[in-house]
């Protein structure tokens, strides 16, 4: 309730004041507000451009993760059809020597 209440006659005495301001005062007010807003526009938007980069950059990395594993995967899988080709060859001589 006490907060209420200090809210309440803050907003009150922010009222008040600006009745008293001359038109200058309420023109200058105004200017600061929309410099304000401005801002913080400008960093959320430079907030989110980063956001969206480091999704992108992490996607990017992703993919060529993958794409180095599938290529060693395929490397890997040649060379034990080599080998294994290797042995039946052997395999095969030594069986048909005798």
């Amino acid at each position: 309730m006490r907060t209420t209440t200090a809210l309440a006659v803050a907003i009150g005495l922010a009222a008040l004041t600006a009745c008293k301001q001359n038109p200058q005062q309420n023109e200058a007010s105004n200017i600061e507000a929309n410099a304000e807003n401005v801002a913080e526009n400008i960093t959320a938007k430079a907030g989110n451009v980063a956001e969206n980069i480091q999704a992108n950059a992490s996607n990017e990395a992703a993919a060529v993760k993958n794409e180095a594993e599938n290529k060693a995967a395929a490397v890997k899988n040649s060379a034990e059809n080599k080998a294994a080709a290797v042995k039946n060859s052997a395999g095969n001589a030594t069986s048909n020597k005798y």
